[in-house]
C-alpha cells in the first residue's frame, strides 16, 4: 500500500470501525502496530476506549510511545479519538503518577459523580457540540453549532490553553469535547459513531493528511 493513514493498535479501541469510516470516505488506511508504520504513516490516528494509565502502559510496552511524540513534534497529521485524545495530555486524575504523552498542556478530569450536582457517569449518547470558530480548524468545516455526536466517558481534558479548545459541549458544566492546530485534530465523542457529521470530519482529516 502506498502512503497510508496509520490506526494505532495497542489492544484499547474499536480499531476496526475506525478503519472502516475512514476508508468509506476514501482514505488509504490500515492497522499498524509498530515504531516502522508510524514512521512510515503519512498521517496518524490514535483511537482508545479504557483507562489512561493502561494505555500508556501499553504504548510503551509495544515501542510506540515515543514514535508517537516525534510524530507530534513533526506536526505530521495526528487525529486522536476519545483516550486518544486524553493521552495527548500531560496527566489524569484516573491515573495519578502516569504521564501521558505531554504534547498538550493540561491535565484531564473526572465529572462529578457525587454530591449536589452528581451526574450519571458515564456520559453515555448523542450531545451536541460549540464550536469555536476563532480556530478557524480545517477538521470541522462542514461542521455546525448544535451538530450531534455520540460520547461514552468518564474524563474529559481541561487545557491549560483554552484557545486550543476546537469545540465545547455541555454535560452537567461546559467542558472541552475536541482540540485543534494546525495538523493537529482530537475529540472526546467518536466520529466513526456518529453518522454523517462524523464521517465529514473523517473525510476533512483524509483531505488534510492528503
Amino acid at each position: 500500500m502506498s502512503r497510508y493513514i496509520g490506526i494505532i493498535d495497542y489492544e484499547m479501541g474499536n480499531l476496526r470501525s475506525v478503519e472502516k469510516a475512514l476508508i468509506s470516505v476514501g482514505a488509504r488506511a490500515k492497522v499498524i502496530h509498530t515504531a516502522k508504520e508510524v514512521r512510515e504513516a503519512k498521517a496518524i490516528v490514535l483511537p482508545g476506549v479504557g483507562a489512561f494509565g493502561e494505555a500508556v502502559d501499553r504504548l510503551k510496552s509495544k515501542g510506540l510511545f515515543q514514535p508517537l511524540q516525534e510524530a507530534l513534534r513533526d506536526g505530521k497529521p495526528f487525529l486522536g479519538i476519545c483516550l486518544g485524545l486524553q493521552l495527548l495530555f500531560e496527566k489524569s486524575e484516573e491515573s495519578p503518577g502516569r504521564r501521558g504523552l505531554g504534547f498538550l498542556k493540561g491535565g484531564v478530569v473526572r465529572f462529578r459523580s457525587s454530591g449536589p450536582r452528581a451526574l450519571k457517569v458515564p456520559h453515555i449518547g448523542w450531545n451536541t457540540i460549540e464550536i469555536n470558530r476563532s480556530l478557524k480548524s480545517p477538521f470541522l468545516q462542514g461542521i455546525t453549532d448544535g451538530e450531534y455526536f455520540y460520547f461514552v466517558h468518564s474524563f474529559f481534558p481541561a487545557p491549560e490553553d483554552p484557545s486550543l479548545t476546537a469545540a465545547k459541549t455541555r454535560y452537567g458544566r461546559s467542558f472541552c469535547a475536541a482540540v485543534a492546530g494546525p495538523n493537529l485534530f482530537a475529540c472526546q465523542f467518536h466520529p466513526e459513531k456518529s453518522g454523517k457529521k462524523g464521517l465529514q470530519i473523517l473525510g476533512n482529516f483524509s483531505r488534510r493528511a492528503a
